[in-house]
């Protein structure tokens, strides 16, 4: 495990209220570079909104990016998600793979 310059980039984690939902912010996530990989998991989640207690399947979506797209990462998941307000949170990645890291890197580079 490397620490090597990994302040700049982070796991954004964003829950949707199906798979094609989760899989379609995905998608659209990657195709337009600023996420270089989303991993999709089936959750149960208990949570209070608008004061009544909810208890549902969802999917979480853990988001590897560059912490430089956040803004523009924020904004496409707010377009495309359904939740009036969906979670959006990125926890900052302390340490990793060097080349894991690089790889990450080139992938959610703006194109010239």
């Amino acid at each position: 495990m490397t620490s090597d310059k990994t302040v700049g980039y982070s796991v954004v984690l964003v829950t949707a209220g199906s798979v094609q939902e989760a899989e379609a912010i995905a998608s659209a996530l990657v195709e337009a570079k600023l996420a270089a990989c989303v991993s999709l998991f089936p959750i149960h989640s208990i949570y209070r909104w608008k004061g009544e207690l909810h208890k549902q399947q969802e999917w979480q979506l853990l988001i590897k990016t560059d912490n430089r797209q956040f803004s523009s990462l924020e904004a496409k998941i707010r377009e495309l998600h359904s939740y009036e307000e969906p979670e959006i949170i990125a926890l900052p990645i302390l340490a990793g793979s060097l080349p894991y890291l690089q790889w990450m890197k080139q992938q959610v580079m703006p194109s010239p």
